[in-house]
């Protein structure tokens, strides 16, 4: 049976890898991805909602994304939203659909980007290292309680550190991943 604190340290590595894997989806690549689009909110009808759910995000070719509002009415609002976000992308509107056209990313700028995926992963590892060390420590506490035996607290560890050098892994291959689409000419 696991330990509870061994099942509490995998939660939060999870939790980790997943945010890393959430924030490197909104880096651009130079290739149209509709998860690109998932940080824009748009004003509509009085509130502010998620781009998806006021339209349709299609990437029909390599290089252009297609928003098509369910509600033509919208088609201002979603517009000043994309130019109003960090993207810095042109949207070009017909009356009836947005299309997105994704410009050629130089070879300077792929690499700053390549350094802030880097920056993301290392906040990631370190965020997965202070979980470890964090759940270390409840094991010698335990340990120091007299809770937990000696040979148990050693194996707790032992899994522990196996667990953090897998999520650790995860991130490095995320990491690579990201940047071999990013430097993909």
């Amino acid at each position: 049976m696991e330990h509870e604190i061994l099942m509490e340290a995998e939660d939060k590595m999870g939790k980790s890898l997943e945010s890393f894997q959430q924030e490197i989806i909104h880096i651009r690549t130079g290739r149209a991805s509709v998860g690109l689009l998932d940080g824009i909110e748009v004003e509509a009808y009085g509130s502010m909602m998620k781009l998806n759910q006021v339209a349709t995000v299609a990437a029909p070719e390599p290089r252009l994304l297609t928003i098509q509002p369910w509600d033509k009415s919208q088609l201002d609002a979603i517009e000043k939203a994309i130019l109003a976000s960090p993207l810095d992308l042109t949207p070009a509107n017909d009356g009836t659909i947005i299309r997105l056209p994704l410009p050629e990313l130089s070879e300077d700028r792929r690499k700053e980007m390549v350094k802030m995926v880097g920056k993301l992963a290392e906040d990631a590892r370190v965020s997965i290292r202070n979980i470890r060390r964090h759940e270390m420590e409840n094991v010698k506490k335990l340990q120091k309680d007299g809770d937990l035996p000696e040979d148990d607290a050693h194996k707790l560890s032992d899994e522990i550190q196996k667990l953090t050098d897998a999520y650790v892994g995860k991130v490095d291959t995320a990491f690579k991943a990201k940047d071999a689409e990013i430097m993909e000419v």
